[in-house]
This record gives structure tokens, C-alpha cells and sequence, in this order.
């Protein structure tokens, strides 16, 4: 009987160990949630950090552990989805806000609704209503919540104050009309100065082309975001005018990447987000500055880009989790976020303490205003729950590196490319 009970008393000693290994809360009931952003440098990797350990100082009862993504493209989204298959994802991890919908359908991350009813210092009114239209669709017909914007940016131009001097044009800022005739009259007389100067450069993805459209009065999609919106008069104008800018040689050749010459001072023009800045204000030697958009015949256009904090459908502490996204989306953190000058907090939209904040980043030397006015104007860049944007941003894409250069006409991209587009929509 005693060799037995001795048996048996090992065997627990054995067991309890394994099943405890299985767990994210320590003997002393420590909680451990993991998080996880996609920084875009090793400095923001740093503030993010400093900002997971300032969170954990201050709470008792939770550990945390940042892990920062390790790559800035889509295969970060990927690794997340294999991943979150095999129950090894973070608990709470940043996505791009067009990849929202996919985490979602697929049941991949969790919906905050309840968590946030039950949350008496939450309000969706403190962010940019353009983005919670888009984390607040419901699948089921229930209220949904599928995460929170951590940061948003929209599109200035970074133009090369020197080139301007050079060429004798007056600089964006000091340009009224800033319009599309006078975009294309600065960019002209900045090539012109010689063989290897070009007078404006985008990189080859969406947002930059999709500029020309939306601001002819034309849109990716309809406008319930069911169907391609791309068959109309405005896309033709927009691609017209683009397509224009590199028959002429006025652009970097579409496809190559235009930061790297700019960088270099042989670039006048070039459209980017906020989280270029570090890069620039350390490797540009000229004199630069930023300035909002042209404005297109349909009147001022730009991007809202976002991306947001969501839950790991398979957390063991969703409550837990909850306060951590309050605390990373907080107004004092994301002001630390934004004196980095990679990021606008989200909350700049209701709360001045960040929008000084943001303001104030690189000692005002260069015209931080131009974000804020053009994420006032902003389209936000929108998680499509009726269709599957990677296929449907593949087909776009296509179709316009064909016009750019010069193997289809705007008018045939703007009559076909809806009815192959249209496939990838519910």
C-alpha cells in the first residue's frame, strides 16, 4: 500500500510540472502576455521596448515581452497566420489596417466588443471615425470591435529645397495654386537641370498611384467597398497625368526605388509617409522640407494609412490583454511613440496633448502641419470585407505598371480592369 501511494505521489510530481509548462501564469500568479509591432528601424524597435517596459513597471500581477516583428512586408502578416494556426502568436500583435478584415474572417483574432461595453474609459470617439467605420463592421450582425489604430500617417511631398533654388520655381509651400499644373511645372524645371535629376519619384505600390486617381475624382472601389470603382472618367484623368510624368522622363522609371535618389539630392519631389522622416532628417545633406499634396481637379486628396493593435483570438487573458491595448493606445505613450517622428498617434484627432506632441517632434524645423491637414482630407485605407484585397491589389497594380509604361492606355485599363477585378468580390 505505502509502495503504492509512493507510486502514485511521484507520478503527480511528474505531471504537474508538464501541464504547468502550458500555461503563460507562474506559481505566484504572474501573468506573461506577449505583443508584437513591425517597426521600421532598430530606434523604433528601442521606443517600443522602453514603452512595454514602462507598462510592465507599473503593473503588478502582468509580465510583458515585446517581440518586434522581423520583417517590414507582407510576410509579416504571413508568419502571424502560421502562427496563430499553431497557437504560438503573441497575444496582442500590430497588423496593417488593409489586413484587419482577413485576420478576422478567418477567426484569427478576437472581437473587443464586450471588453470594451464593459470599459467605462473607452470611447471610439477619441480616434479618426474613417478607421473605426472600418474596425467596427460586424460579420454576424452583433457589435463588433476588431482593434484599435495604433498610429496613422497620410502622404506629404519631401522636396529638395536646393533643386527648387536651382531650378528658380518657388517651393510647394510658397505656391498658390499648389495644383497639378504647378506640381508639373516644378518637376519640369527641376529635370531639366540635368541628365541625372529628376524632378519627383514614387515607389510602385498602391497608395502612390492611387493618388492620381482619387484625386480625379475617382476610387478603388464603389461605395460600399463591394466591387472595383476604377471603370470611370476620374481614373482616366488621374493615370493620364501620371502617365505623363514618365513619358517625359520627368519621374524616376516606375518600378525603381525612388528614396535612395532622393536621398542622394538628385530627386525634387518625393511622396512618402511619416514614417520616413527619421530616415531623411539623417541622411539627406540639402535643404529639405515637407508640404501637402497637390491638389487634383477633383479638389485635395490624400491617404489615411493606419494600422492597428488586435487580440490573439486564442489568448488565455483577454481582459488582460484588453488593458494592454488601452495602455499602448494611451495618449502618454503614443506621445512617446510620436517623439521618435516615425508615427502620429491616433488619438491625434480628439486629444491636443498628442497633436502638440506631434508638433513639437524634430524642434519644428520642418512643416509637421502638412500631416495633419492632409489626414483631415485623408481616405482611410480601408480592410476590405467583401472582397480579398491581396488579389484584387495584384490585378490593380498590373494593370497600371501597363499604363505607366506605355503597354495599355488609361481609357483600356479604366474599360477592363473592373471585370477582372470584380472576380475577387463577394
Amino acid at each position: 500500500m505505502f509502495k503504492r501511494l509512493l507510486v502514485g505521489v511521484l507520478l503527480l510530481a511528474l505531471v504537474i510540472p508538464a501541464f504547468a509548462s502550458l500555461s503563460p501564469t507562474s506559481a505566484q500568479g504572474e501573468i506573461t502576455l506577449r505583443w508584437r509591432t513591425r517597426p521600421d528601424n532598430q530606434a523604433e524597435a528601442d521606443v517600443y521596448q522602453a514603452a512595454s517596459d514602462e507598462i510592465d513597471a507599473a503593473w503588478d500581477g502582468v509580465t510583458l515581452k515585446y517581440e518586434p516583428g522581423g520583417s517590414e512586408t507582407a510576410s509579416y502578416q504571413d508568419v502571424l497566420i502560421t502562427e496563430l494556426t499553431a497557437g504560438t502568436a503573441p497575444d496582442l500583435f500590430w497588423i496593417p489596417g488593409t489586413d484587419v478584415a482577413r485576420f478576422a474572417k478567418l477567426g484569427l483574432i478576437l472581437n473587443l466588443a464586450d471588453l470594451a461595453a464593459a470599459d467605462p474609459t473607452f470611447s471610439q470617439d477619441d480616434f479618426y471615425p474613417q478607421i473605426m467605420q472600418h474596425v467596427t463592421y460586424s460579420l454576424d450582425g452583433n457589435p463588433a470591435l476588431w482593434g484599435l489604430p495604433r498610429d496613422v500617417s497620410a502622404f506629404v511631398i519631401f522636396y529638395n529645397k536646393d533643386l527648387f533654388d536651382e531650378a528658380g520655381v518657388p517651393y510647394p509651400t510658397e505656391t498658390d495654386p499648389w495644383d497639378w499644373d504647378a506640381f508639373y511645372n516644378a518637376a519640369k524645371a527641376i529635370s531639366d537641370l540635368g541628365e541625372e535629376i529628376k524632378g519627383f519619384g514614387i515607389n510602385a505600390w498602391w497608395a502612390n498611384y492611387g493618388y492620381f486617381i482619387n484625386a480625379a475624382g475617382s476610387s478603388f472601389f464603389n461605395e460600399d467597398f463591394s466591387a472595383c470603382g476604377l471603370n470611370n472618367p476620374g481614373t482616366v484623368e488621374g493615370l493620364t497625368f501620371a502617365r505623363k510624368l514618365y513619358q517625359e522622363g520627368i519621374a524616376v522609371p516606375w518600378g525603381e526605388d525612388s528614396e535612395p535618389p532622393f536621398l542622394a539630392g538628385n530627386v525634387g519631389m518625393f511622396f512618402n509617409g511619416r514614417w520616413a522622416t527619421p530616415g531623411v532628417m539623417t541622411n539627406a545633406k540639402f535643404n529639405w522640407d515637407v508640404a501637402e499634396l497637390p491638389v487634383g481637379p477633383a479638389g485635395p486628396s490624400n491617404w489615411l494609412f493606419w494600422g492597428a493593435y488586435v487580440i490573439n483570438a486564442k489568448t488565455q487573458h483577454p481582459q488582460e490583454a484588453w488593458q494592454l491595448l488601452m495602455k499602448l493606445t494611451s495618449p502618454d505613450i503614443q506621445g512617446k511613440v510620436a517623439a521618435l517622428g516615425a508615427n502620429i498617434p491616433s488619438r491625434a484627432y480628439s486629444d491636443q496633448s498628442a497633436i502638440d506632441a506631434f508638433l513639437a517632434t524634430f524642434d519644428g524645423k520642418i512643416n509637421n502641419q502638412a500631416w495633419l491637414n492632409g489626414l483631415s482630407y485623408g481616405v482611410a485605407e480601408a480592410p476590405l470585407w467583401k472582397g480579398d484585397w491581396p488579389k484584387i491589389d495584384v490585378a490593380y497594380f498590373n494593370g497600371v505598371t501597363k499604363v505607366l509604361n506605355g503597354e495599355m492606355t488609361p481609357q483600356e485599363f479604366a474599360d477592363t480592369i473592373c471585370q477582372e477585378a470584380d472576380l475577387y468580390f463577394e
